[in-house]
């Protein structure tokens, strides 16, 4: 019997399971949030986002949404996380386990 080996990957499992319970609850929060990102994402571009665009704002208001580059970042970071996703989830299945 090894007592630093087992104390090293109770560490280990330890560290997993944080990891996959935090990487679940992540993906549940962006599984909650499809219809809200598809609407962003629907609206971004469309006929009222390019009135919206056109039309006066108050002093202070948040417009991020308005700009070019803040939804279409947001786009493509989620694009490139779905990739991100796609290739370890392929890698943990063909080389992990």
């Amino acid at each position: 019997m090894n007592i630093d080996r087992i104390h090293e990957m109770e560490s280990r499992l330890e560290r997993t399971e944080s990891a996959v319970a935090a990487l679940n609850a992540q993906l549940q929060r962006l599984e909650d949030m499809r219809g809200t990102v598809t609407a962003l994402f629907n609206y971004y571009g469309s006929e009222a986002w390019y009135a919206d665009r056109e039309s006066p704002l108050p002093a202070g208001t948040k417009a991020g949404v308005l700009s070019e580059d803040q939804p279409y970042d947001a786009i493509t970071d989620l694009r490139d996380a779905a990739f991100r996703m796609l290739t370890l989830g392929t890698d943990i299945l063909k080389n992990w386990i």
